[in-house]
């Protein structure tokens, strides 16, 4: 079943989303400006839209794998939320970048990814002493190889 994601563009120099059946089902996200960033700068990168996501879902947010490749950049938050009472029209998405060397990123580059999810169900905490699992040896523990 096909959901429906309101879109508003901010720019008109991004390419419009596009869904690219059997390839990903991630859809790439363009910067809408752009910005000449020194090493150790921190930035903003405005990504063109607002959102109006359906009920019930959120959106995460991403960097492409290629990212610190091409341009050095690290999203700083790791992933970014976006939930579905983000949706105003001037409430644009944005990505949250540091940069590790002097780089360039243009109107239009491809600079992260985002997927759509439904809300976690309603979870009911229970508090125990034990477990009672087998404990596999730790955070780490699974050794380098």
């Amino acid at each position: 079943m096909k959901k429906e994601i309101k879109i508003k563009y901010h720019s008109s120099e991004i390419d419009k989303l596009e869904y690219i059946d059997g390839k990903s089902d991630w859809i790439d996200l363009r910067a809408a400006k752009k910005y000449e960033l020194k090493k150790g700068d921190f930035a903003l990168i405005d990504l063109g839209i607002s959102v109006q996501l359906p009920e019930g879902y959120e959106m995460i947010t991403a960097a492409r794998s290629s990212l610190f490749k091409n341009y050095g950049l690290i999203q700083t938050n790791a992933i970014g939320v976006i939930d579905e009472t983000y949706c105003g029209d001037d409430d644009i998405i944005m990505m949250p970048v540091y940069a590790t060397r002097d780089t360039v990123v243009n109107v239009n580059d491809r600079v992260c990814q985002f997927r759509i999810f439904e809300h976690q169900p309603v979870i009911k905490f229970n508090e125990v002493e034990s477990l009672n699992n087998e404990t596999r040896g730790g955070f780490g523990s699974t050794g380098k190889q």
